[in-house]
């Protein structure tokens, strides 16, 4: 059956040789291909690439676009140059993160990649705020397709258009709830390629693949937030240090805008994530979801979970602000050590 207008196809790359779909909300693209810690020791090393073609793909023209996007977002985007990427949220009026933006520009269209199925909803509200401003929206899931690579590097003229990751670096004026200096994520590489969507598989060419289960193992050792794993209808940014990347605390006024603000300078965040060494004697990981417990009262949710190639089985869990830091955890009846991420 074809793919609804604007929704992301089953991949071609799928037909590679080993390749076992994902599920969930990583449906359409392969968890692995066979062997998924190699692939991750792969990816860690810079050597493989990731089919992302599940991401949605969304374009905004017209010459107010940045300014336009400036004002109903987190983030400052006004003056970005072309090739420069950005990570913005749009909040509800409460301050709760509603989309995640990954915002590359080439000097006449804004790039705007999403988690999978995010981009028609993201469209139909940013049609909603166009007013009577000079921009033009598009969902171009079903013609272009993404692909993740541990690269560093903005694109450069010549080279397919891509969204540089900026975590966990400090961007703009903003500020960090957990570690700087000794995050973790320092030195981390990874961006977003752009192709033609017909071209996928010719874009991959001969370079090894990594299933989604090597960069989300990746990605939770690296504390990096996502849309839909470590975020409810409640979520804060605050809660999960997305301020660091995507919010601008002294830009005018946008969607949420207070609650940040009001957080940052009176109060604490309710909830704060924390990374999860997981006791690795048993042979199954807990569900993502799980509830997490401290004694006999459940103080958290687990938000991700996968298997390291290192570290072995961890995860990210959002818990109460005033769960004690150095409490041993249960999830699902499997022991859990707690790395702080925000500081309570």
């Amino acid at each position: 059956m074809p793919a609804a207008p604007g929704s992301a196809a089953r991949s071609v790359l799928l037909d590679h040789h080993g390749a076992v779909e994902g599920d969930g909300p990583d449906a359409g693209v392969a968890a692995h291909y066979g062997d998924p810690l190699r692939e991750q020791r792969l990816l860690s090393e810079g050597l493989a690439v990731v089919d992302q073609s599940h991401r949605g793909v969304v374009t905004v023209t017209g010459p107010d676009r940045l300014s336009w996007l400036h004002s109903i977002t987190s983030q400052q985007l006004t003056g970005l140059g072309p090739r420069q990427s950005r990570e913005a949220l749009v909040l509800t009026p409460k301050g709760h993160v509603e989309h995640n933006l990954h915002l590359v520009d080439d000097g006449e269209t804004t790039w705007i990649t999403t988690e999978p199925g995010q981009a028609a909803p993201l469209v139909t509200w940013l049609d909603s705020m166009r007013f009577m401003l000079r921009v033009e929206v598009s969902d171009v899931t079903s013609d272009w397709a993404v692909l993740g690579e541990p690269s560093a590097l903005e694109s450069q003229p010549g080279e397919p258009l891509s969204w540089r990751d900026p975590w966990p670096d400090l961007v703009g004026d903003t500020a960090a709830y957990g570690p700087v200096d000794g995050h973790p994520a320092i030195g981390r590489a990874w961006r977003e390629v752009l192709v033609p969507r017909p071209a996928l598989a010719e874009a991959v060419a001969d370079r090894d693949l990594a299933g989604s289960w090597a960069s989300e193992a990746l990605r939770v050792t690296a504390w990096r937030p996502r849309l839909g794993f470590e975020t409810d209808h409640r979520t804060i940014a605050h809660e999960v240090d997305w301020l660091r990347t995507a919010v601008h605390l002294h830009k005018g006024c946008y969607r949420g805008q207070e609650t940040v603000a009001r957080v940052h300078n009176l109060g604490r965040p309710p909830r704060r994530l924390v990374f999860l060494h997981l006791d690795g004697s048993g042979h199954t990981l807990p569900e993502r979801g799980a509830p997490v417990m401290a004694g006999d009262r459940q103080v958290g949710q687990l938000t991700s979970v996968a298997r390291h190639y290192e570290d072995g089985p961890v995860g990210l869990a959002l818990v109460k602000r005033n769960t004690p830091v150095d409490e041993t955890l249960d999830v699902a009846g499997i022991s859990a050590s707690q790395v702080e991420v925000v500081a309570p």
